[in-house]
């Protein structure tokens, strides 16, 4: 990881540019979500890892396949409720 600082200015609309050499080594890409936090003077970015939604409902219906199981569109609703709600 590159430890030398990199100096980008902020555009009239509030916007940033993050250094290509960053970018490259961070892998970001054009729509890139990033959690920002603001304290004193210092901005911190965290890129945000979203889960492939499509690649896991995939891998879960695969899973089912295999072990022959069949549930209904409600099933698999309640299902997602229900571990939604042991996870509060």
């Amino acid at each position: 990881m590159s430890e030398e600082p990199q100096v980008t200015t902020i555009s009239e609309k509030g916007q940033v540019v993050i250094p290509q050499s960053i970018r490259k080594e961070l892998k970001i890409k054009p729509k890139t979500k990033f959690l920002v936090f603001g304290r004193g003077d210092t901005v911190i970015m965290k890129k945000l890892e979203l889960p492939d939604i499509k690649k896991e409902w995939s891998q879960i219906f695969k899973a089912m396949d295999k072990k022959k199981l069949k549930l209904s569109e409600e099933e698999v609703l309640e299902e997602v409720a229900e571990a939604r709600r042991s996870r509060r």
